[in-house]
């Protein structure tokens, strides 16, 4: 009986392995060193290839951002008037936008210094801000927070705020705008048409 005991709870662990999940701060320094190690050795995205960097992106950040939660808060109070078919219309426009903002900033990375500020959760907590600074030669100091919920996969960050604006709440009153032309449709069309424009530039960019 015991061996069965013990073959089952093998088993069980086999099929769902048992992580410890990553504090918010540890994930953020991880994750944030690990790219810029990349940018710092990759000619390509040094010489401002968007393409190499929105692969960066795409293997190493999005798996810690929760999307839907970021573009609820961005379209604010419209979120609701969108059916189901329709907020993930907006979730995938709107990730790809985001994508394409980081990956943009990660061409013009120039061995900035990040800093990582003390950081304090008490237990329990399902929230979390991480806050650094973005060190650069005769420049002010730029803060960067990060904005985390605890989920069942770990950590996922909510929104970003940059030199005291939110990445996320950024977009609301343009994405209300629209959603007041044109509806939710005309909010997607619109998110649709910037990332096309985005990539276009990208690509003319990479052509030269």
């Amino acid at each position: 009986m015991m061996k069965k005991l013990i073959a089952v709870v093998f088993a069980v662990l086999l099929a769902s392995p048992v992580v410890a999940q990553e504090a918010p701060d540890a994930l953020v320094k991880r994750v944030t060193e690990e790219v810029l190690e990349i940018v710092r050795k990759d000619k390509d995205i040094q010489n401002g290839s968007t393409q190499k960097a929105v692969e960066l992106v795409d293997q190493k950040v999005l798996p810690h951002f929760d999307f839907r939660h970021m573009t609820a808060l961005a379209v604010g109070k419209d979120w609701k008037k969108a059916s189901p078919a329709q907020q993930q219309q907006l979730t995938a426009e709107f990730k790809t936008l985001l994508v394409r903002t980081y990956s943009n900033a990660l061409t013009s990375y120039k061995n900035q210094k990040i800093v990582y500020k003390p950081f304090r959760m008490n237990a329990g907590d399902s929230e979390a801000l991480v806050r650094t600074e973005v060190i650069q030669p005769g420049s002010k100091p730029v803060p960067i927070d990060y904005n985390l919920e605890k989920a069942d996969a770990g950590w996922k960050v909510f929104d970003v705020v940059v030199a005291g604006i939110s990445l996320v709440t950024n977009y609301r009153d343009q994405f209300a705008q629209e959603v007041r032309n044109g509806g939710i449709d005309g909010l997607i069309a619109a998110i649709a048409g910037k990332n096309k424009s985005l990539a276009g530039g990208g690509a003319r960019a990479e052509g030269k």
